[in-house]
């Protein structure tokens, strides 16, 4: 019996394989343009693999071990070849890794050299997700014809720059990745890693922050550095960028998401370019998930057979809306025909004096405020989080709504459902004691026990605060059904670390800052100045 082939066919609630008889040759050498020579495993079926459709998968992380056997044996067994590479600079692959750089002319190079292999056959899908995403995108828009889909799970042509926006630097999930990569190939490295996560958190408070990376590795390592110091706009990020590229692809594509994932806005932005663009055969779908769940896995390695083969050995794959979204609150999945989708019409819900939210304009009142102090910074909680060790997607909030920083407003019990699917944004009239000061909106469900739970938020940092200004928040998209007798409500704040850097309130640059500034920040709702969040309502 193969422990390891039902193992996976449980995890992945797939059916039963083909085959469970696998072989893999290792450490295929695939030359590139300059000369460097990247390893590659090829997973196959024992007898038959020669001419299947390949299933090409790059990534940074290695060639052996859990991750990537779940990864290749469902697929292996089930009507593919597998290869897997190693990306320049890791397990084996000649050169340096510098993270996301090198994609583009290492991913053709690969499928240049893939094609004209006689065991390759005639069709190859690309797959994977998160870094392994990227890599697809990076390429999509010049592969060669024998290239029939590309399956991207929770990740975006322009991986990274969305955490570097100089109006909200998300310092967490970059970092927390830069300090995993930088360990990866040491010995017991995923023991480590998941030891270590209390260190990192210790070490994203190091001041000045350019020191952080040698508190958590006890050296310093570039990639750190240049998160730190380069913001997203910086030409040093241009050879990763590659939305530009989004709307010149003609392969179809299936793109996976989650709603707590931290690539989520990327994600949708380049699925609607596509959609501009009059592509051919494009389909999405969001789950209710962060972005190490489960979920994501399972639904990546679905779209792959059930998308990927049958468009691989010239099929049509089945019928489906191109959007297929689960809706939280209702807990059930629903198709539509576009992102974002027909018929939801913005609608504002208002701020009120004395903690209440309604559509109505809030009459003439005092401004809330609160305290801010970065030397105690109000906590990320559940949510967008990518960390060992810290709890994504939806919490109780009932800890973080008790501290004195966050302002919370909440609507009277809903007469009727209320839903919500698509781009929410928050307008916040707000005044800091300092020039420099971030906004937090948080949107929550509170059930009729009075138990808060977050659906979505984002972060803007703002110059000029010691003036009233109209913040502009971005929020995570979302998809979401508050049920009737349940209250809405929106929390506002001045943080989230460590998914969101400290604001130490003086101006200096984020890896340089060494003094911590207390902030009184006020927050406005009267008729001149109407502070509200606006849900897309169907």
């Amino acid at each position: 019996m193969n422990v390891r082939s039902h193992l996976a066919q449980r995890m992945m609630r797939l059916s039963p394989p083909t085959t469970r008889k696998l072989a893999v040759d290792h450490d295929l050498r695939v030359p590139m343009r300059d000369g460097a020579v990247l390893l590659a495993d090829r997973w196959r079926p024992v007898r038959g693999g020669d001419g299947l459709p390949t299933v090409l998968i790059r990534a940074p992380y290695g060639r052996t071990g859990t991750a990537t056997e779940m990864m290749a044996r469902p697929l292996a067994e089930r009507g593919f070849q597998v290869l897997v590479q190693s990306t320049r600079g890791t397990f084996g692959s000649d050169g340096p890794f510098d993270p996301l750089r090198r994609e583009r002319e290492d991913g053709l190079d690969t499928l240049d050299w893939l094609i004209k292999q006689p065991w390759c056959g005639e069709s190859i899908v690309l797959y994977g997700a998160s870094y392994l995403g990227f890599v697809q995108w990076a390429v999509a828009d010049a592969v060669p014809p024998q290239v029939k889909a590309m399956i991207a799970g929770v990740s975006e042509s322009a991986l990274t720059l969305d955490f570097l926006r100089a109006d909200a630097f998300s310092l967490e999930t970059p970092f927390v990745w830069g300090v995993q990569v930088a360990g990866q190939e040491r010995r017991f490295a995923m023991p480590r890693a998941l030891l270590s996560g209390k260190k990192v958190q210790r070490a994203l408070r190091t001041l000045p922050l350019d020191q952080a990376g040698t508190a958590a590795l006890g050296h310093p390592y570039d990639y750190l550095q240049h998160i730190l110091t380069h913001d997203a706009d910086d030409p040093f990020w241009q050879g990763l960028d590659h939305r530009d590229r989004v709307t010149g692809i003609r392969v179809p594509v299936s793109s996976v998401g989650g709603w707590y994932d931290i690539f989520l806005p990327g994600q949708l932005r380049d699925y609607k370019a596509l959609q501009a663009a009059g592509h051919p055969l494009a389909r999405l779908t969001v789950g209710p998930w962060a972005h190490t769940s489960m979920g994501v896995g399972q639904t990546t390695v679905t779209e792959a057979l059930d998308f990927g083969l049958p468009l691989a050995r010239g099929e049509e794959p089945a019928g489906r809306a191109p959007v297929r979204l689960f809706v939280m609150g209702e807990e059930r999945w629903r198709d539509f025909p576009s992102w974002p989708p027909p018929g939801y019409e913005p609608r504002s819900y208002h701020l009120q004096p004395g903690g209440g939210l309604s559509t109505d304009v809030p009459p003439g009142s005092e401004p809330d405020g609160y305290r801010y102090e970065p030397a105690d910074p109000t906590p990320a909680l559940g949510g967008v989080r990518m960390a060992f060790g810290e709890k994504a997607g939806p919490v109780d909030n009932a800890t973080l709504e008790a501290r004195p920083d966050v302002l919370t407003y909440t609507t009277s019990a809903l007469d009727e459902d209320v839903e919500v699917i698509g781009e929410v944004n928050a307008e916040i009239f707000f005044r800091s004691s300092l020039p420099h000061a971030d906004v937090f909106v948080r949107l929550c469900d509170v059930d009729p026990g009075g138990r808060s739970v977050n659906v979505c938020d984002g972060l803007v940092s703002l110059d000029g605060a010691d003036t009233t200004t109209a913040a502009q928040v971005r929020l995570w998209p979302t998809a979401y059904r508050f049920r009737r007798g349940h209250r809405i409500r929106v929390q506002v704040s001045s943080g989230a670390f460590p998914r969101y850097n400290r604001n130490p309130g003086t101006g200096e640059p984020r890896a340089t800052a060494t003094t911590l500034r207390a902030a009184d920040q006020q927050v406005f709702h009267d008729p001149g100045h109407p502070s509200a969040v606006i849900l897309p309502i169907g």
